[in-house]
């Protein structure tokens, strides 16, 4: 009686496995095949370069800052030391501040990511719904994205026709 239940159990679940369809995507090879990706990856990286230039200068206005004061400590008074430090401390803190608030967790590079370049991703969901839908996907991977899917054999990869359904060519 349990080798018959054993018996039952291994065919109904082999052939339930037998009876998924798995697709992959690249999510890399469709995004970059899209111009208007290409536009705001373009537009965020404008932005990406001029905040970090923007930090780089207040880093630098720091840094010559901290060594004239490094030359003349010896010369200042008590008084004026603690003043000067006070001061160096105080731009070291807004620079650090404008730092998490352009790339920080919820900073402005963040949001604006989110604002170019997450519809677009979102067009590229809905197109790789659409096309597991009507093929029957059971799942689809993203091999871009996905650091443990090892090996994909190229016939299950269903990118180009992600990319028809959004009529890119």
């Amino acid at each position: 009686m349990k080798q018959l239940l054993i018996i039952i159990f291994v065919l109904f679940g082999t052939s339930f496995a037998y009876s998924q369809k798995y697709a992959y995507i690249d999510s890399e090879y469709i995004l970059n095949k899209m111009p208007e990706y290409a536009d705001a990856k373009d537009k965020l990286d404008k932005l990406a370069e001029r905040w970090t230039a923007e930090i780089e200068e207040r880093y630098a206005a720091i840094k010559a800052k901290r060594e004239a004061f490094a030359r003349e400590e010896v010369l200042l008074p008590d008084e004026e030391r603690k003043k000067r430090e006070e001061e160096i401390n105080k731009m070291e803190a807004e620079a650090l501040e404008m730092q998490k608030m352009r790339f920080g967790v919820k900073g402005d590079y963040f949001q604006k990511r989110q604002e170019l370049i997450k519809p677009i991703q979102d067009r590229v969901f809905d197109a790789m719904q659409t096309v597991a839908s009507k093929r029957n996907y059971s799942f689809v991977f993203d091999k871009a994205n996905q650091s443990n899917l090892i090996y994909a054999d190229s016939k299950y990869d269903i990118s180009d026709e992600v990319l028809r359904e959004l009529d890119i060519r």
